[in-house]
């Protein structure tokens, strides 16, 4: 009898979750879509995360955090949330404050709820069930947000024990979101601390993302100590790549408890392969893994080593970093600075503001948002460095320098613009004495 009523509750939920497909498709204008294995934006176009973990459940008084995150050159930033299980509960009012801050700053926000983490092994956690209930409560604070979020359903959802269900679990809670009404791409996390070490999450992959009505469910490895050997990080990004399945490392260090990852490993896999990236975290660890921490007591200015690689080294957060195309032309700026970002020259056609981004001790990442005064379709900025800065690399345009002279030109998918539309490119330089912010002259081609 307990299983004849168990079944026809399954049942009656299939034919309530098919129902609600048919009148409700999947919408591609929404927000963030999977396209043939990649994250897209509503647009088509690819967006790949490079960020850092925030502790905001833990530190909700840091929300100053968000605007510093973006301004060390992230374009996403990962949140951490509480169901109010094992943490105090983040609620919708809260979560909304969160998303606002994200679009202030330019970041695409994954959310995600830290209740869940290591649940079959760690007594204390929540269910998976348990946070979808949280996510159907707060609904009200994401919706319309597709374009500007992404769900994470629940950290590390399983530990080293009680695993075996993950695929079941995970579909019957993504199909949960989907009957409630939620469109956004939805992340889901793997097994065993993260780590996938039982290679869970990859055999089941597949079959969890047909399962989803929308197609619309990214992946997500953590990659610790398991991740020590570049072959072993390869392989296991490579799987879903060759398999046209999406994934993202959504947390990784330097070291770590259960062995040493391969950080460099990790960073030139992703950016290999157009994955993306979000480092842990940002600051406030504690329980032996402070050395995680990217900055001291949430100094921007006072990165750790740690923090140095992650957003300044080879194949980090400053180079390689491409804000999200929704805030190309409509999103908002931070709060400038007088000193920094003086006044635009007027040129041909076409004007540019030059604003670094961030400073380290003879090294900077600076962006130059190019702005189209009447269509055009290609653009020059040109400038002298006063102090004798060097440009070492650059991305989003073709940069070539004489001495201290500097001239950039839009490269093929960004020269195109409407009047008022922007266009923005990077790059990192070096300076020995000072930095000052050079004019800019900035022309039609």
């Amino acid at each position: 009898m307990r299983t004849r009523l168990v079944l026809t509750a399954s049942a009656v939920f299939t034919l309530l979750l098919s129902f609600f497909v048919a009148v409700h498709p999947a919408t591609a204008e929404a927000g963030f879509q999977i396209q043939d294995g990649r994250l897209v934006d509503a647009d088509g176009n690819d967006f790949v995360m490079r960020g850092v973990n925030h502790p905001h459940a833990w530190y909700a008084g840091e929300t100053e955090s968000f605007a510093e995150i973006g301004s060390l050159g992230a374009n996403a930033v990962r949140v951490v949330l509480s169901n109010g299980v094992q943490w105090t509960r983040n609620d919708a009012a809260d979560v909304a404050d969160v998303i606002s801050e994200c679009k202030a700053n330019k970041l695409i926000c994954v959310l995600e709820v830290h209740d869940t983490t290591g649940y079959g092994e760690e007594s204390a956690a929540s269910s998976l069930d348990r946070a979808v209930d949280y996510w159907i409560d707060i609904q009200s604070a994401l919706e319309g947000q597709e374009a500007y979020t992404i769900l994470n359903i629940g950290n590390e959802p399983y530990g080293n024990q009680g695993y075996e269900p993950w695929a079941s679990d995970t579909s019957d809670a993504v199909n949960r979101l989907r009957a409630a009404g939620y469109d956004h791409t939805i992340m889901v996390d793997a097994p065993n601390w993260g780590q996938d070490w039982t290679h869970t999450m990859r055999d089941n992959a597949a079959q969890v993302f047909e399962s989803d009505p929308h197609r619309n469910v990214l992946f997500d490895i953590h990659m610790y100590g398991v991740y020590e050997q570049a072959s072993t990080i390869q392989d296991y990004l490579g799987y879903f790549v060759d398999n046209g399945l999406p994934i993202v490392v959504g947390e990784f260090g330097h070291d770590h408890s259960d062995g040493n990852p391969d950080e460099d490993a990790i960073m030139a896999t992703a950016e290999q392969h157009g994955l993306g990236y979000l480092g842990w975290s940002y600051s406030g660890n504690g329980g032996g893994v402070e050395y995680l921490d990217l900055t001291n007591d949430f100094d921007p200015d006072s990165l750790t080593s740690w923090g140095e690689r992650l957003f300044n080294g080879e194949n980090g957060i400053a180079a390689t970093a491409e804000t999200a195309g929704v805030y190309d032309s409509t999103g908002p700026d931070p709060d400038p600075s007088p000193t920094d970002e003086p006044t635009p020259e007027p040129g041909d056609g076409c004007t540019a503001e030059y604003t670094v981004q961030n400073e380290w001790s003879g090294g900077f990442v600076a962006e130059v948002s190019v702005t189209a005064e009447e269509a055009l379709d290609g653009w020059e900025v040109a400038w002298t460095y006063a102090d004798g800065q060097t440009v070492s690399s650059a991305w989003n345009a073709e940069v070539s320098a004489d001495g201290s002279q500097v001239s950039a030109t839009n490269v093929s998918y960004n020269g195109t613009l409407a009047s008022g539309q922007s266009a923005a490119f990077g790059l990192q330089g070096t300076y020995s004495d000072a930095n000052s912010v050079p004019e800019l002259a900035c022309s039609a081609n």
